[in-house]
């Protein structure tokens, strides 16, 4: 069975917006996103109750997104493929999406696993584009995972508890962050990890025309940027043991008690 696993490199602390290009700047550290951990640990655990079969991270970004799945490897994923263009600078969700498909019908995987969302975006629906361009049946939430008789069952975690829902493979499953922890890479793997495969594509060795990555292909587009608006009229009170009387005071002169 092979798996493969769509894995982001997310800026380090705190992110901030670039008022030039009005994009996130990614010039910083950064790190796998760590919602995809958990998708990483659910492949490797797959895996493993099979027996047999290969774990492939997929990912799109900068040179230096190797870096996060360089960490990816040395958890135990078998190998990554990243797809890095500078025509693919700043692609939107619908960008992304197709560029991503693209990378994913060339795997030909029997699931494809995502973390439920990305910490610098939090967007929380690429992978329901993916499914959609894939056509495949998708299912997101997952709390927990089994394979079995050419199909998973997956238990979904809701507001209201728990659905089971079976998919035919292949499927794409975007799981939560509770549905285990993940591994610390140890010093074994992060060794193996340097001579793991870690291929290159670009846009064309996609198939991907200009007009659909990058700006050309974003279906968005940040008009400004501006600082939040200022508070509303508001009274900082120091506690002197008057405290609650200063308040109740506020209250009854704005007429709200």
């Amino acid at each position: 069975m092979k798996i493969a696993v769509c894995v982001k490199q997310v800026p380090e602390g705190n992110s901030r917006i670039d008022p030039e290009t009005k994009r996130l700047d990614r010039s910083g550290e950064g790190a796998l996103n760590a919602f995809d951990a958990n998708a990483v640990e659910e492949a490797l655990r797959l895996k493993d109750a099979t027996g047999e079969g290969e774990v492939v991270l997929v990912s799109m970004g900068p040179p230096k997104a190797q870096d996060a799945l360089r960490k990816a490897l040395a958890m135990g994923a078998d190998r990554a493929v990243l797809v890095t263009d500078e025509a693919a600078a700043g692609s939107d969700l619908v960008a992304t999406s197709y560029t991503l498909a693209k990378a994913l019908e060339r795997e030909g995987a029997d699931v494809i696993l995502f973390g439920q969302q990305a910490g610098d975006s939090d967007g929380a629906v690429l992978w329901a584009a993916v499914a959609d361009r894939l056509r495949l049946p998708v299912v997101s939430q997952a709390a927990e995972i089994t394979q079995a008789d050419g199909k998973l069952t997956v238990k979904r975690q809701t507001e209201f508890g728990y659905d089971v829902i079976e998919a035919p493979l292949p499927a794409v499953v975007a799981v939560s962050d509770a549905i285990n922890e993940p591994r610390y890479p140890s010093l074994k793997g992060i060794m193996g990890a340097k001579s793991k495969a870690q291929a290159t594509l670009s846009l064309s060795d996609l198939g991907v025309e200009g007009d659909r990555a990058g700006e050309q292909g974003s279906r968005t587009e940040v008009y400004g940027l501006n600082d939040p608006p200022a508070r509303s009229e508001s009274k900082k009170i120091e506690d002197n043991g008057n405290a609650a009387q200063a308040i109740l005071d506020f209250l009854a002169e704005k007429r709200l008690v």
